[in-house]
């Protein structure tokens, strides 16, 4: 009796030493968090506590199982800090598949490293993150972090979900806040998620979510900043940069940012305001004075990134960038507006929130957003908007980084809301012209010049500073439907006056033309074949989007083989629908030569998941006609 019982005493106390060493085993995850997942929260909890207008303590506590590889982006077991955030404590413990601790990471073990790159000025801007190599999946990170801060401007969102394929088991959002301070909120996207308030009061606010299954990415899908749950807090009576603020307002809000904090930021010396004003001469046109100023900056200047949240919204010195020759965006658009004010242009420094997938300040939540700065200059009923971190874009154009959104204007008066430059999907064209040759044997010869301008002026434009590895591989890429491609000679146009980009590209592929007995095939469309496919998506969940349209237009020339005549020739085609238009027209002029004449509009805009299908069918029309084939026969 007594060695039974001291076997079963034994036993009770190594399962209870199991159960105080196991935490968040992965069996014990249901299996509707694991599917679709690559990670799954299993707390995600923030305690943000206001003290006072100058005074801000945020508690992070994660809790990420990550399931595989894709998994450890969800981590997120990092943050910044410069001379008004301090992190208190930040640690991660380890645990593996059955929840036994296997690794602890104190601060000391965290990578601690500059977050600018280049910089002398940005020293005290540091990022401490976690640089964890597993052993093996699935494994837990339990991270936790306190940060301390005197800039009250800036209260974090807060994502439900953070992105695709994470799920989340438990989230806690707790935000304590004076009486006085105007606190306010602005909540996105609740009514499809198990999201409740727990409290809603003059200083407490307190949100729960539990059991959020993890959504799958589905092309052609909103951001998940505009489809995911989130809440925006700010404060009316704020801090920033050592000045105390307030934001009821866009006016008031613009007017105290441009007197309090950008005041004194654009003092140059005598020597350099003597040079810009001879370099400038006796020009009176403000623009063209602007276009000098511009160009002059762009060469002398580069640019340095600086993480986000971190480098404040006062910006350097424009002496120190104009010493130095570099500067992060609010520090290289300050140092233009500075150089601009030498010779008597007016511009106003505007924050945005910059990125390819557009994001609005939103309206009617005055508080400080915004993750990027450029300049606007006013131009009789609207602005020029010059991207002052670019060595190469052409003055006043706006490419896909800050178009069609919602931005902040700082003027003497106050803040302005005001939409950037809308490129109408009809302006982002690309034209091209060309003519191409089939030989007896089907091997094919040509030569095309490609115009772009708008929105496509952009993403064209970078192709004249690629590496040659990169730029023939970008065309093998671009004219996948030629099998055994050559490339020839290629020259670029790049009209900056006129925002127009140029390609003439000389180009040759064997065995074009297929041979079969006394008959050819080849596809009409060499040039601009629409190759891709919408992937196919049933039960479609999200609703799609195509954030910028564009019109594609083609004329080119076809010279058949001798000896041949044609048998059959595609029939001309024409296609309207909502999201746009296509055409297509074959006209012989001889027997041995065709025109072939191409256009496609696509139409942007949101659309609901129900016309997902249509879409993927307009799209499936086009690939087809694009893939037309004429047959010759030879003589």
């Amino acid at each position: 009796m007594k060695i039974l019982f001291s076997a079963l005493f034994l036993l009770l106390i190594n399962l209870t030493s199991f159960a105080q060493k196991s935490t968040y085993p992965i069996l014990s995850i249901p299996d509707s968090l694991k599917q679709n997942a690559n990670a799954v929260l299993r707390l995600d909890q923030m305690d943000i506590v206001i003290a006072s207008q100058r005074s801000m303590n945020i508690k992070i506590q994660r809790v990420v199982s990550v399931l595989n590889e894709k998994g450890l982006r969800d981590i997120n077991a990092y943050n910044h800090y410069d001379k008004t955030t301090s992190v208190k404590n930040i640690e991660a413990v380890v645990y593996d598949a059955l929840g036994n601790e296997i690794k602890k990471i104190k601060r000391k073990d965290f990578k601690d490293q500059s977050a600018v790159g280049g910089s002398t000025l940005f020293s005290d801007s540091r990022v401490l993150y976690l640089d964890y190599t597993p052993i093996s999946y699935p494994f837990t990170v339990a991270f936790t972090c306190e940060v301390e801060t005197s800039n009250t401007a800036f209260i974090p969102k807060w994502y439900f979900v953070g992105g695709y394929n994470v799920s989340i088991e438990k989230c806690l959002l707790n935000v304590t806040f004076p009486k006085g301070l105007g606190f306010k909120k602005k909540e996105f996207r609740f009514d499809d998620f198990n999201i409740k308030k727990t409290a809603d009061t003059e200083t407490n606010l307190s949100y729960l979510a539990t059991n959020i299954v993890a959504q799958k990415q589905e092309d052609l899908s909103p951001s998940p900043s505009d489809l995911f749950p989130k809440v925006m807090m700010g404060l009316e009576n704020f801090h920033l940069e050592g000045v105390d603020g307030n934001a009821t307002t866009w006016e008031a809000f613009g007017k105290w940012y441009g007197d309090k904090i950008l005041s004194g930021t654009t003092v140059l010396t005598e020597e350099t305001k003597t040079k810009i004003k001879a370099l400038v001469g006796d020009e009176k046109d403000p623009v063209k004075k602007a276009k000098i100023i511009y160009d002059y900056m762009q060469k002398k200047s580069r640019y340095v990134n600086i993480a986000i949240g971190i480098g404040g919204w006062k910006p350097m010195l424009a002496n120190d960038v104009d010493r130095l020759g570099y500067g992060d965006c609010k520090a290289l658009s300050n140092y233009t507006k500075a150089l601009l004010q030498v010779v008597d242009v007016p511009s106003y420094n505007t924050i945005l929130y910059g990125d390819r997938y557009k994001e609005d300040i939103q309206t009617d939540f005055v508080s400080m957003q915004g993750n990027h700065m450029i300049l606007a200059i006013p131009n009789k009923d609207s602005y020029i908007w010059l991207e002052c971190t670019s060595q190469d874009d052409p003055f006043g154009y706006q490419g896909t980084f800050t178009d069609d959104r919602n931005v902040l204007v700082v003027k003497p008066e106050g803040g302005e809301i005001v939409r950037t430059k809308i490129y109408d999907d009809k302006g982002n064209i690309q034209d091209g012209k060309g003519v191409y040759t089939i030989d007896q044997t089907g091997n094919f010869s040509g030569v095309l010049k490609i115009a772009s301008q708008g929105s496509v002026y952009a993403s064209k434009s970078r192709v004249e500073t690629m590496p040659p590895n990169e730029k023939e591989e970008h065309y093998k890429d671009y004219w996948d439907n030629i099998n055994n491609l050559k490339l020839g000679k290629i020259t670029f146009t790049n009209d900056k006056e006129n925002i127009r980009f140029t390609e003439d590209v000389q180009l040759s592929a064997a065995n074009y033309g297929t041979l079969s007995g006394n008959k050819m095939m080849f596809v009409v469309d060499a040039f601009n074949q629409y190759t891709g496919s919408v992937k196919r998506i049933r039960n479609r969940k999200n609703p799609f989007q195509i954030q910028r349209g564009y019109l594609d237009t083609d004329e080119i020339e076809i010279n058949l083989p001798e000896g041949f005549s044609i048998e059959f020739l595609p029939s001309n085609y024409e296609l309207k629908g909502k999201f746009g238009e296509y055409k297509t027209e074959i006209i012989k002029k001889d027997n041995s030569k065709l025109t072939y004449k191409r256009s496609m509009l696509l139409n942007k805009g949101k659309y609901s998941n129900k016309e997902y299908d249509e879409y993927r069918l307009f799209m499936e029309q086009i690939s087809r006609n694009d893939n037309a084939k004429i047959i010759l026969t030879k003589n």
